[in-house]
């Protein structure tokens, strides 16, 4: 099986996280020990001097992205920086954003700067009373970019340009779903994982969207009937609004900003379940390759 992504509730929880533990910080030094996790500027000296002196005054969250919102000096916390559930779009700052994209492995954790540095840790940003937030990353795919005052974070983040709508926004709505999914002649497993279509979901809730819809993987998009595509929309807000709650799914690397583990693998409903007994009828749950991706699902349940 591949290895999981984080996707939205995984980096949601990092993103409340962080909103309780790092506000109104100043960022006084780091060290970046592996220069490739900064994506830009290009120098990691750079990127460190443009940081420095800043404050963090809010972190938001688009798809599976991070972007802390920077303010001189120090910061006003936000009153909504721990509710506000996602944005759709960000406009320049007048002190820039740092970005993160923890790809496959990557944690933000806080720790106190005493602590032994870990194996694989790539980025160490010093906040002061002896706290700092470490970005460790043992496949070494993540990464960091700061976005200058003035410029909207896409046109350095070029990823953001190219997500669709979040899916807990009401720009996701069951006539846009359907819209997208007219006529495709795609498994409905694949659209999801489209990040143009939808932006934060992954293999782990497109999985248990599917089961709480009771639609296979397999299904085409152009056959899928108007009450089944708002079933589905159904389903993926109630599968993200239960694992945020759970604080995400903990796979092999997954933590929240404090090293605990997130609980919804416990409760899923299918993902990761191969051979075991549905949760509703006590049938087997199967697991296939669709275009190289993993689907859980259970033959009963869902047709």
């Amino acid at each position: 099986m591949s290895l999981p992504v984080p996707e939205l509730p995984e980096v949601e929880t990092v993103r409340l996280g962080l909103n309780q533990v790092t506000l109104n910080q100043v960022i006084e030094g780091g060290d970046v020990l592996l220069e490739r996790t900064v994506a830009y500027p290009d120098s990691a000296i750079a990127f460190l001097a443009e940081l420095q002196g800043r404050a963090i005054s809010q972190w938001h969250r688009r798809g599976k992205y991070l972007l802390a919102e920077l303010q001189e000096g120090s910061a006003s916390t936000h009153a909504d920086a721990e509710t506000k559930p996602e944005f759709t779009r960000l406009g320049p700052s007048a002190a820039g954003y740092l970005g993160v994209h923890l790809r496959m492995t990557g944690q933000l954790l806080w720790v106190p700067q005493s602590d032994p540095l870990q194996k694989h840790a790539r980025v160490r940003f010093f906040l002061g009373q002896g706290q700092e937030l470490r970005f460790v990353d043992q496949r070494t795919f993540g990464q960091m970019w700061y976005v200058p005052p003035g410029i909207a974070p896409e046109v350095v983040m070029t990823g953001l340009s190219r997500l669709g709508p979040e899916p807990l926004s009401p720009e996701f709505s069951v006539p846009y779903f359907a819209e997208k999914l007219r006529d495709r002649q795609r498994p409905i497993k694949n659209a999801l994982l489209d990040q143009a279509l939808v932006a934060g979901i992954g293999n782990i809730y497109a999985d248990e969207a599917l089961f709480l819809s009771g639609l296979r993987p397999t299904t085409l998009c152009a056959k899928l009937k108007p009450k089944q595509i708002a079933q589905l929309h159904g389903a993926i807000r109630q599968v993200l609004h239960a694992a945020i709650a759970a604080r995400g799914t903990t796979f092999s690397d997954f933590r929240d900003v404090a090293g605990i583990n997130g609980n919804y693998g416990g409760i899923a409903w299918v993902y990761d379940r191969e051979g075991q007994p549905c949760r509703t009828c006590g049938g087997e749950i199967q697991r296939l390759k669709i275009a190289g991706r993993s689907a859980h699902f259970c033959l009963i349940c869902q047709r």
